[in-house]
């Protein structure tokens, strides 16, 4: 049960980083999901572990992380669609 409280928290954190930046993570709910954990990861790398815990995940540097995480992507498929 705890897995998929994780996935959902996780495609929630992923979603709302979508949000924030305005733009949109190639692969639908399981690319925030993935963005959700990668930035999750990201995010405590970074800013270290602090702020409200859910499913795991430190909200606040989750969610920074995942915002990152997607601008950073965007900003790749953006230049990989040009040279294409």
């Amino acid at each position: 049960m705890s897995f998929l409280w994780s996935l959902i928290v996780g495609g929630v954190i992923g979603w709302l980083g979508g949000l924030l930046t305005g733009r949109d993570i190639p692969g639908g709910i399981i690319g925030n999901i993935i963005a959700g954990f990668i930035g999750a990861w990201l995010g405590t790398a970074l800013f270290g572990n602090w702020g409200p815990t859910i499913g795991g995940f430190d909200i606040i540097p989750a969610l920074i992380g995942s915002v990152i995480l997607i601008l950073l992507a965007s900003f790749v498929i953006r230049r990989w669609h040009r040279t294409a």
